[in-house]
């Protein structure tokens, strides 16, 4: 009995000691949410012809440029309705294009116009090809326009080469695979660029049937080898890798979408109507949520202000074709 006495202390003593001891914490080691409210918006406001960053947090302005004042007075016709803003070279400048025809590129620390030009025909999009030549995208004019960028002679006396594509309304280039594509109608078009500095020129490898007819925006998803596509009637998703497209959005009219990481909506900016009021002043999700709106912009799209690994290599610099 005595035996069973002291052992019954024995466990007591060792259970009130133990319990006496501060627990042991374990580490989260999960990732941080991460606050997408922590990055601007970059968006195209024709109500004042310029392209501009929104802080979200404080619903101001934090940055932008006008033709008005980035644009010799003789050529700011060119720059009317202003279509897009597209972050490149590591996020130091913005390729912009304009419905009025004009394609600048732009240095965002100081506003500088380094970079511009006509093609005209509603241009809708342009890209950067890797020697850094321009290609542009034009509705009306059914074209794609190839330019020569000499960062010492523009906008007069630009070599330019164009092709017909009809519909035309955007451009993403592909890094991966070295090719540029471009969704007109109801297919998406790769094309392989030649390389040559003072000559460009693309031509035609593969297409993609789409879904559905009426394409008009295109751009990459974050983190994926995927494409964004807009339509008339609704947004798709197409894995370049698979060749699977999937709808993501049934919202019409659709100006453009563009993701970030986990934790980021995916933000579209869907024109009002289809002919009078192609702009808004709010910028949604894929179904239709505000995430942010202010009153008397007239937005025709809207990126994340994030680099486009997609595209652009790690460190890109500016290069011309002097």
């Amino acid at each position: 009995m005595k035996k069973i006495v002291t052992l019954l202390c024995v466990l007591s003593f060792w259970i009130i000691a133990c319990s006496s001891k501060k627990a042991v914490s374990v580490p989260d080691h999960s990732a941080p949410s991460l606050d997408y409210k922590n990055t601007n918006l970059i968006i195209t406001d024709q109500s004042q012809n310029r392209i501009a960053k929104v802080d979200l947090k404080t619903q101001a302005i934090v940055w932008e440029w006008k033709a008005a004042t980035g644009i010799p007075a003789k050529d700011v016709a060119w720059f009317s309705n202003i279509s897009e803003g597209k972050l490149v070279y590591s996020g130091k400048y913005m390729l912009i294009t304009a419905s009025g025809g004009g394609v600048a590129l732009v240095r965002i620390s100081d506003k500088a116009t380094v970079f511009y030009c006509y093609v005209g025909g509603n241009t809708h999009s342009a890209e950067i090809l890797p020697d850094g030549n321009i290609v542009t995208a034009s509705s009306t004019g059914k074209l794609l326009t190839l330019i020569h960028v000499n960062l010492n002679s523009f906008p007069d006396n630009v070599y330019k080469k164009t092709m017909v594509l009809d519909d035309a309304h955007n451009v993403v280039w592909d890094k991966q695979r070295q090719i540029l594509w471009s969704a007109n109608k109801d297919k998406l078009v790769a094309y392989t660029y030649n390389f040559n500095c003072n000559a460009p020129d693309l031509t035609v490898k593969e297409s993609i049937n789409l879904p559905a007819s009426g394409c008009h925006d295109l751009f990459p998803v974050y983190g994926e080898d995927a494409l964004w596509v807009s339509t008339s009637t609704k947004a798709w998703k197409v894995d370049l890798k698979t060749r699977n497209i999937k709808e993501s959005s049934a919202l019409p009219r659709i100006k453009s979408v563009d993701s970030g990481p986990e934790g980021y909506p995916v933000i579209t900016l869907q024109g009002i109507d289809t002919d009078q009021q192609w702009y808004n002043d709010k910028v949604q999700d894929l179904n239709g949520k505000t995430i942010f709106q202010m009153a008397g912009l007239k937005m025709y799209k809207a990126r994340w202000d994030l680099k486009n690994d997609f595209s652009y290599s790690a460190n890109d610099d500016i290069k011309t074709c002097n």
